[in-house]
Parts: structure tokens; C-alpha cells; sequence
């Protein structure tokens, strides 16, 4: 399970504005022993991440909380917007080359054919996105020293 502290932003009805405490990894930046791929994030991310949660336990603005992603919703979301895409490129590719009429013409067509698969896989991944409700994964619940 994947765990982030945040801090509601704003309420609106059942859902919530929060917007995640700390950089990136796993926390151990300041000692001696960690990577330091934290500072790397914080160089290139310098907005805070704010995202939509379901606010289930009723927090109120301001309040901390604890956002929890359940296990393999992470490998899904990223294979749904990297694999398919990518395969529906390499797939338009193969087919524009295949149709091409001679050998001349089969480069271009293999261009042409990866665009349109790489575009119609953004296309499918953005409505397979929004027809899973991928927002309804996340909830916030109250840290452990709170209740």
C-alpha cells in the first residue's frame, strides 16, 4: 500500500481538495545513507501535488490526513497510460507498413500509422481512465495519533 500525508485544501460534498505534504521518496533524504532522489523530485516538481479524494470520514479544511492507494492500482493506472499507448503505436506502425503499396511509401506509411495508433491509445486511455472512477481509490482517513 502506498501512504502520503496531506492536508485538505477544500471540501465539496463528498469529495476533497487535498494537496500532499513532503517531496517524493522515501524520506530519508537529510541522512547520510539515502539517495537523494528526493531533492531530484523536488527540483523538477516545484507546485505541490494536489489531487480529488473521496472524503469518507468527513474531514474539515485543514485537517491532516492520510491518503492510502491500495495495492496495484499504481501498476494499473501506469499500464492503462504508458503500455497501451505504446503498443497501439507500435501496432499502427506494423499496420501502416503492412498496407503500404511499395517499398517507397512503406516508411511513410509507418509514420502515419504510429501517430494515429499513439494518438487513438491517449484517446482509449483517457476514456478507460474516466469510465474506472480511478479517483474513488484514494481516500483520505485521519492519522493514527489523531483519533
Amino acid at each position: 500500500m502506498l501512504e502520503t500525508r496531506a492536508i485538505i485544501i477544500k471540501v465539496q460534498g463528498s469529495e476533497a481538495l487535498v494537496e500532499a505534504k513532503g517531496g517524493g521518496g522515501c524520506g530519508h533524504c537529510d541522512s547520510e545513507k539515502g539517495c537523494g532522489s528526493g531533492k531530484i523530485s523536488q527540483l523538477f516538481c516545484s507546485k505541490p501535488r494536489q489531487f480529488k479524494v473521496q472524503n469518507a470520514s468527513h474531514a474539515n479544511v485543514g485537517d491532516e490526513v492520510q491518503v492510502v492507494l491500495a495495492d496495484g492500482v499504481l501498476l494499473r493506472s501506469s499500464m492503462l497510460m504508458y503500455v497501451l499507448p505504446l503498443s497501439l503505436l507500435l501496432s499502427g506502425g506494423m499496420l501502416g507498413a503492412h498496407w503500404a503499396h511499395d517499398g517507397a511509401s512503406r516508411d511513410g506509411y509507418a509514420a502515419l500509422g504510429s501517430l494515429l495508433g499513439l494518438a487513438g491509445g491517449f484517446i482509449l486511455a483517457r476514456w478507460m481512465s474516466k469510465r474506472m472512477l480511478v479517483s474513488a481509490v484514494a481516500k483520505p482517513i485521519p492519522p493514527p495519533d489523531v483519533l
